[in-house]
């Protein structure tokens, strides 16, 4: 059995938590043991610890978060090399930016001495980046420093879209051509799958959706990233001709008592409900007629994927690796960032055309199945490892099956 040690700065409600854990638990078919060392979560940000399971082994290293502490951070860099030592992997894969710039540091310090006979193999994934619309100019040159810097030392970096490996490539110069690898998200889809309208019935009933309302739902931190204002920019303009409609904002963060305070301001106090974090999320998007993601920028939107999966249409603002989900208009609408406008003539026009939304949502769900499956996820990955230890089979003894 090959070891890999994979580092994540915290499993918070995304993407990263869920591959993350998804990958520790189900590569041992293919061969690859797997210690997951993680962080602590950050205050009122929601917590996906639950999907950890007795398969994981797991190593929590407390002053590993989120924000920018030195003393902290070293702190943190410092018991993850101890760790590296006692366990000493083949592989350290890195996951999200502060994990990924401590656990490589670490694993760059294991190689030059204890791994010196046999050093690990670096790779980092990708998850979007934070190049744009986090910081300012002067920290942004910074962190874009520091990730050439340790791009150095890395074997693979992944990108979840080609549009990430794109910026990684020609926009910040990052990778190398030999260096970047795309291996999109996979999850366990089968949940959102299996919605029908039975279930539609079900998930409005639960939520007290009244008859014949319409539902407009967004899923994600309520974070300047996200961008929730547009959301509610678009509601009122949506409201203003089409009656009967509720919006649901799912999820929780530092910005929620401003966003409340608008909806106020907006007039929209009847018709917007907050429902803060929320694990029945097919509940959710069961009761959803359009999904609208507003982001400024995004790597591969999980929460899109999610809502496709169920066959709701979606509408999105145009960043990041959206485009890669959204790959047609068959199968959703993409929109100008910035544009509540634009936003909502999507969102109405859906709202008013049944049959289409149908249609959209049936196509929409049929692309993302065959694209964003677990079982693909964990070959590719894989099969990324066996090509950076070469005396490593194409396959383990396992397979897919057995991963499950």
């Amino acid at each position: 059995m090959r070891r890999v040690a994979r580092v994540i700065a915290r499993l918070n409600v995304g993407g990263p938590a869920i591959q993350a854990t998804s990958l520790s638990g189900r590569l041992r078919a293919f061969g690859y043991d797997t210690l997951l060392i993680h962080g602590r979560l950050s205050p009122g940000e929601g917590d996906m610890g639950y999907l950890l399971t007795a398969d994981h082994a797991t190593e929590v290293v407390p002053t590993l978060g989120r924000e920018m502490a030195p003393i902290r951070d070293l702190r943190a860099w410092w018991r993850i090399y101890r760790r590296l030592c006692r366990f000493r992997p083949h592989i350290v894969h890195t996951h999200t930016a502060k994990a990924g710039a401590l656990g490589r540091l670490a694993a760059v310090a294991y190689n030059r001495t204890a791994g010196r006979r046999e050093p690990a193999r670096l790779v980092h994934t990708y998850h979007g980046h934070v190049f744009d619309g986090y910081f300012g100019g002067a920290s942004t040159r910074f962190f874009l420093g520091v990730e050439r810097w340790l791009a150095r030392y890395t074997d693979a970096l992944v990108a979840i879209s080609p549009r990430v490996k794109t910026d990684l490539l020609e926009t910040y110069r990052i990778a190398t051509a030999s260096q970047a690898h795309v291996i999109p998200l996979g999850f366990d889809l089968s949940p959102f799958a299996a919605i029908d309208e039975a279930g539609r019935s079900r998930a409005r009933a639960a939520l007290g959706i009244p008859p014949g309302r319409r539902v407009v739902a967004t899923v994600g931190r309520l974070t300047a990233i996200k961008q929730h204002v547009l959301f509610l920019e678009m509601a009122q303009l949506v409201t203003r001709n089409v009656p009967g409609v509720d919006y649901l904002v799912v999820g929780d963060g530092e910005l929620r008592a401003s966003l409340e305070a608008l909806v106020a301001t907006l007039g929209l106090a009847g018709s917007v409900r907050f429902l803060g974090w929320r694990r029945d999320l097919t509940t959710i998007y069961g009761a959803t007629d359009v999904f609208v993601l507003t982001s400024r920028n995004e790597g591969t939107p999980v929460a899109l994927i999610e809502a496709m999966a169920s066959g709701v249409p979606g509408v999105s603002t145009d960043v990041g690796g959206v485009r890669d989900v959204i790959v047609s208009p068959e199968v959703g609408v993409v929109v100008p960032f910035g544009e509540p406008q634009a936003l909502a003539a999507a969102v109405q026009d859906l709202l008013e055309s049944p049959d289409r939304r149908r249609v959209i949502g049936d196509r929409a769900r049929a692309a993302v199945l065959g694209r964003f499956h677990l079982d693909r996820l964990l070959s590719d990955v894989a099969n990324l490892y066996n090509s950076l230890l070469p005396n490593t089979c194409a396959v383990m003894s396992g397979s897919v099956r057995d991963a499950r």
